[in-house]
């Protein structure tokens, strides 16, 4: 049963990850330090956005519109993290 908790959290932690590479990303294609016509960015971005979108879409629909500060992946990390806790109180 520890081997599944492991498994679980290792996702969730990679998943964490995954959020913050692509807010980081975001960030430095819009202020121009990298750029997004290179293939390595392009192709980085595009797994990025890919992997996390589907999860933050809902999100962004249910928040209110903050002036252009996107907090979704905050949201979605304590949420990740939350479920990641209530999983280890309820098995653990």
């Amino acid at each position: 049963m520890y081997s599944i908790l492991w498994l679980f959290d290792t996702l969730i932690t990679l998943y964490v990850w995954i959020l913050i590479a692509s807010a980081i990303l975001s960030w430095l294609v819009a202020f121009n330090v990298v750029n997004p016509s290179n293939q390595f960015v392009r192709n980085l971005g595009e797994f990025l956005w890919r992997v996390t979108e589907p999860v933050l879409a809902p999100i962004r629909r249910i928040l209110p519109n903050l002036g252009g500060i996107d907090v979704s992946p905050v949201i979605l990390i304590i949420g990740l993290y939350f479920i990641r806790n209530l999983v280890f109180e309820i098995l653990a």
